[in-house]
């Protein structure tokens, strides 16, 4: 099993990626043949800031925390 980061394009209505040609050969993948893509999102730590409505610590008490361990 091969892992690799791509992105999304836009193709006619829908969406597509491109598998680069080293991961199809090494793959051996051909054209028709059906493959299984495990899919995950990337987060990005400035969606999760305002996500928690019910964290009460405030966020300078945390870094002065982590600050701390290190």
């Amino acid at each position: 099993m091969t892992e690799i980061e791509c992105k999304t394009m836009k193709i006619g209505g829908s969406l597509g990626i491109i598998l680069p040609k080293d991961i199809v050969e090494k793959e051996d993948i051909r054209p028709s043949q059906v493959i299984r893509i495990k899919i995950s999102k990337q987060v990005k730590v400035k969606d999760v800031f305002g996500s928690l409505p019910d964290w009460k610590t405030p966020t300078q008490k945390l870094k002065d925390e982590v600050r701390k361990g290190w």
